[in-house]
């Protein structure tokens, strides 16, 4: 468990053998610098904090980081299906970053989103082909910024389903996005805009416009509060 404050909303962050080393420490320390000022507990079937209704009851987020292949990390989540969706239906927030945005999806999948969750790379156009690690443009509110990116995931809400496009690829698919579900919110990312210093270093990357955090805050205030100036898909 860390904490920066203790009067924070508190955000329970998934940690356990779905999620990649260090991949829920990253969400978490985004979470924590965020304006919001999170304070933030892991949870997962080896953490003292296990998922559970009660554990649920007192967060404002639930976030689900990045990992392996969507199959094998599905077999160690399913039985968390209807505790998350049940937590996000009656006004809390899910928070799915790379896996845990494909996560969102149904078959297989929580079952978040009203509409599909395809793989970026092998969507027509893209300029990325391969699973390795690299730093991709994406037009994140108008703007181009680059974050750093390993096979994520490209969104397409169902016509007339509520939820905004915070972010599209090259391709114009969106990149993140932030749906309603029942009382509460999704947000969505494919790229990864919590990766820090240590994620660009053991990758050999660059990122031109520096490693910057801004993307993942908007990300998540979008999700806690919606956000009319978001661009609506349609």
């Amino acid at each position: 468990m860390s904490a920066v404050s203790r009067d924070g909303p508190l955000a329970l962050v998934y940690r356990g053998p779905a999620a990649c080393s260090g991949c829920a420490e990253a969400v978490a320390a985004l979470l924590r610098s965020s304006p919001a000022r999170f304070r933030t507990e892991y949870c997962g079937p080896d953490e003292q904090r296990q998922i559970s209704s009660d554990a649920l009851a007192g967060a404002a987020i639930y976030a689900q980081p990045g990992g392996g292949e969507v199959r094998p990390a599905w077999r160690k989540l399913r039985d968390y299906t209807e505790l998350i969706r049940g937590f996000v239906h009656d006004g809390g927030h899910y928070l799915g970053f790379c896996l845990g945005a494909y996560l969102a999806a149904a078959e297989p999948g929580f079952g978040l989103i009203d509409g599909k969750v395809d793989q970026y790379i092998s969507t027509a156009g893209a300029s990325v082909d391969s699973t390795d690690d690299t730093i991709i443009p994406v037009r994140w509110r108008g703007h181009v910024r680059h974050m750093y990116f390993q096979d994520g995931p490209t969104f397409q809400l169902r016509p007339g389903a509520s939820g905004t496009v915070l972010a599209t690829y090259d391709t114009g698919a969106a990149a993140a996005v932030v749906a309603t579900f029942g009382a509460g919110r999704v947000g969505l990312v494919g790229p990864h805009p919590e990766a820090d210093r240590s994620w660009y270093a053991d990758a050999g990357l660059i990122n031109p416009d520096g490693i910057r955090f801004d993307l993942g805050h908007d990300l998540i205030k979008s999700t806690m509060q919606g956000d009319g100036r978001a661009i609506s898909q349609s």
